[in-house]
This record gives C-alpha cells, sequence and structure tokens, in this order.
C-alpha cells in the first residue's frame, strides 16, 4: 500500500513539474515577442514627396495609351498567318507549302530492279480435254499451244455459200488425234495459274504442227508454223476446206445448233 502511494504521489509531482516548465518557457517566448515588436517603427511617407511621383506617374499613362492605340492598329492591319493542316504538308515549313509546286523528273533507281525468272521445267501432264484446236485443259487449268491462236469452238466457216460449224469439227479432230494420251509440256516450276503458252510433244509428235498441217490452225505473225499453215490453206484442208460430207445433211437439217455437234463423223 506504502509503494503504490509513492509511485502516485511521485507521478503527481512530475506532471506539475511539467507544467511549470513550460509556463515559463510561454513566459519567456512572449517577453522576447514584445521587446522584438517595441523597436520595430513603421515609417510614412510625407504626402508633399507624392506630388512629384504623381505628376511623373501621369506621363507614362499617356504614353502607354498611345502606344497601345498604334500596336492595335498595326496587329489589325496584318493578316492572320494561314496554315495548311493537309497531312501532307502539315510538317512541311512555310516557304515549302506557300510555293507552287513544281513537277522534277524522277530520280535514278539505286539499283536495278529484281525480275523473278520462273524456271520451266519439263513435265507430264495426264488427262488432256481439248477445249478447242489449239486449247487444252488439264483440271483447272488452261495450256495454249505456242505458236498458234486458239479457234472458238463454235466458229462457223463458209463454203460455197453453205455454213458448216467448223469450230466443232477441229475441236473433234484434235481430240481424236490427242486419244486422252498424256503429253509432256514446258510449264513454269512449280504450276501454274491460268492459262500458259508452250510447246508440247503427244507420242512423240508435235500437236501445233499436227493442227497446222491439216489446215485447224489460225497462226499469228512470224510464228514457225506459218508457212505448213498457208500450206494446208492452200492444199483447201480444214477451215478453208468444204464441210464433211457426212455432216452437210444434218446442219441442212438442224441448223448450226447444239444438236449439230453430235452428228459430227468421228474424225
Amino acid at each position: 500500500m506504502k509503494r503504490q502511494f509513492l509511485t502516485l504521489a511521485g507521478g503527481c509531482a512530475a506532471i506539475a513539474l511539467t507544467i511549470a516548465l513550460l509556463s515559463a518557457g510561454s513566459a519567456m517566448i512572449k517577453g522576447r515577442d514584445s521587446a522584438v515588436s517595441s523597436d520595430f517603427v513603421l515609417e510614412t511617407p510625407d504626402i508633399s514627396d507624392l506630388g512629384g511621383a504623381a505628376e511623373t506617374d501621369a506621363s507614362p499613362d499617356a504614353s502607354l495609351d498611345a502606344n497601345q492605340d498604334a500596336t492595335i492598329d498595326a496587329v489589325e492591319a496584318v493578316e492572320p498567318a494561314v496554315r495548311s493542316i493537309a497531312p501532307q504538308e502539315f510538317g512541311l515549313p512555310d516557304e515549302v507549302t506557300s510555293a507552287p509546286l513544281e513537277r522534277i523528273e524522277p530520280r535514278t533507281p539505286l539499283s536495278e530492279p529484281i525480275v523473278k525468272v520462273v524456271k520451266p521445267v519439263t513435265t507430264v501432264l495426264r488427262h488432256p480435254i481439248a477445249v478447242s484446236a489449239g486449247l487444252i485443259r488439264f483440271g483447272d487449268s488452261l495450256l495454249q499451244l505456242q505458236g498458234l491462236e486458239p479457234q472458238d469452238a463454235a466458229r462457223v466457216c463458209d463454203n460455197g455459200g453453205k455454213p458448216w460449224p467448223c469450230g466443232m469439227v477441229a475441236r473433234t479432230a484434235f481430240r481424236n488425234f490427242l486419244r486422252a494420251r498424256a503429253l509432256v509440256c514446258s510449264v513454269p516450276e512449280g504450276g501454274w495459274t491460268g492459262t500458259v503458252i508452250s510447246t508440247c510433244t503427244v507420242g512423240g509428235s508435235d500437236p501445233a504442227a499436227w493442227l497446222a498441217e491439216n489446215g485447224w490452225a489460225a497462226v499469228p505473225a512470224g510464228s514457225p508454223l506459218a508457212e505448213k499453215a498457208a500450206a494446208a490453206a492452200k492444199a483447201g484442208l480444214g477451215f478453208s476446206g468444204p464441210a464433211p460430207r457426212d455432216a452437210i445433211p444434218a446442219i441442212a437439217e438442224e441448223g448450226l445448233g447444239t444438236s449439230a455437234e453430235s452428228a459430227l463423223p468421228d474424225l
């Protein structure tokens, strides 16, 4: 019990001592502030000293107003600059965008253009279908025999005033010559799409030469088959000859419709 009393008394004494020290410090700080503020004197200028200043202040205002008016007039006289915001001109300086455009010659390429060369390879093509005289289908691709101009299967020839479906006859003759045999042709490596012009052989024979020799071909200028095609035309073969005798009655009876092809002889 005595120990608890001593502990409580000591705590109270410590609190009282702390309060006394804080009070003394506060009084000391207040006394120092009072001493400093008593030495400070605020000087008030005499009104007579402001007379000259007032007179001198009037002239700057007047000159300022005059300068402002002149500046405003100058700003109004200058037209605002207009800058193009087009994407191709936005980042260019004004002397470039304001000047008229001048076309110049293109510069010389720094290097030669790269030309992709497709290497031809000799390939065996199977299951040929003659679309017309000189044009063969292999699946989804077409092959035109080099040196010839493929003829339309719907071509109609006139011999002595008697029309006959020479395009159909030429296609039938070409199909009978091929007889679904495989062709050996020079085609682009890796295959091709669309139509390719190439030379071929079938059974050791040149199908383009066979068409020219039998008059079932039209050749462009400079073709190596021109001489053979001219000889066939002179002899009255193929397109330059008369209609096959077996096809004439069918043409007269059926006309030039689709049924005329079925009446043609198996050449």
